[in-house]
């Protein structure tokens, strides 16, 4: 996949940023750290490592900008770079309260954190983003529900060196894949939640 810098770091920062970056003189740090190393398009190494995690932070926040950041997860390979500056997502069964999902319905903007543990590694990605209900990737996703597309407005590696080194065990029983039946949460069978379960959850009694 090519590559595309960023043009300046012009735009990379916000008067509070700079204003930090005076206090502390690291304006001209962080000016470097945008030319060289913040992008538009997925590397090749960026694609790989992305869709090689089994887990993202995504950051989202409602008209107003209050701020709400979720963990996602799944197997290896559920999240998929599918253009040069794109990468698509699928949404999976939740509680249903819909914080991120309609966050990004009244507030597109999106951050988007990649963790490697076991090798201290990140990688993050923000954008825009878009739901969709009709997509054609949402057959290739079994448990999805809808498809989230991120087009990347800023690519960039940070330095891992507060990742603390863990290793990855096993994946979550509830991860959706193919011919894997998810067992059903417990807090769906407790009687205050059950009742008010969707008709068509399979959790209902």
């Amino acid at each position: 996949m090519s590559e595309s810098r960023a043009s300046s770091p012009a735009g990379a920062y916000h008067v509070g940023m700079r204003e930090l970056q005076d206090h502390f003189d690291t304006r001209r740090l962080a000016d470097r750290l945008a030319e060289r190393l913040s992008r538009t398009a997925f590397t090749d190494e960026d694609k790989a490592f992305i869709e090689s995690r089994p887990m993202f932070f995504l950051a989202t926040a409602d008209a107003d900008g209050q701020p709400d950041c979720s963990y996602k997860g799944g197997m290896p390979g559920f999240v998929r770079v599918t253009a040069e500056s794109e990468l698509a997502f699928p949404s999976y069964d939740g509680n249903g309260m819909f914080r991120s999902l309609g966050n990004l319905l009244v507030n597109a903007r999106v951050g988007m954190l990649f963790l490697d543990f076991e090798q201290p590694r990140r990688l993050r990605v923000n954008g825009c983003a878009s739901l969709r209900f009709e997509d054609v990737l949402l057959g290739e996703f079994a448990g999805a529900q809808a498809i989230v597309r991120v087009r990347a407005q800023s690519i960039f590696p940070n330095c891992p060196r507060y990742i603390h080194r863990m290793k990855w065990l096993e994946p979550s029983a509830y991860a959706p894949r193919p011919g894997h039946l998810s067992p059903v949460p417990a807090w769906k069978q407790m009687p205050h939640f059950n009742e008010v379960l969707p008709p068509g959850d399979a959790a209902r009694r």
